[in-house]
């Protein structure tokens, strides 16, 4: 910090602001006392049920439906290679 940033009286206006600013300590997190059970945590009632157990399943099937599409796109491309059926020459029969 150089002359220039403090105040006349050696004051540092940024963390005087700041100390003004700070939000106070909230009651969730300062600390418990020392033999203090912690509070029993809320019920909450389970909104997403089915999107998450549907979430759930989809991301454990993702590397299965990878692979397959993997296997698939390889076997296609054999077959397309394989498939020698001599339709690239239509119309030229060799008769003049």
């Amino acid at each position: 910090m150089t002359d220039k940033d403090a105040g006349k009286d050696g004051e540092d206006p940024t963390a005087d602001f700041l100390a003004e600013v700070r939000p106070e300590e909230t009651p969730w997190r300062t600390e418990r006392p020392p033999g203090e059970e912690a509070p029993e945590r809320a019920e909450r009632p389970e909104k997403w049920g089915r999107a998450k157990s549907a979430g759930r399943a989809a991301a454990k099937a993702a590397p299965y439906v990878q692979a397959a599409a993997l296997a698939t796109w390889i076997v296609s491309g054999t077959l397309d290679d394989s498939d020698d059926t001599g339709f690239g020459d239509v119309g030229s029969s060799g008769e003049a």
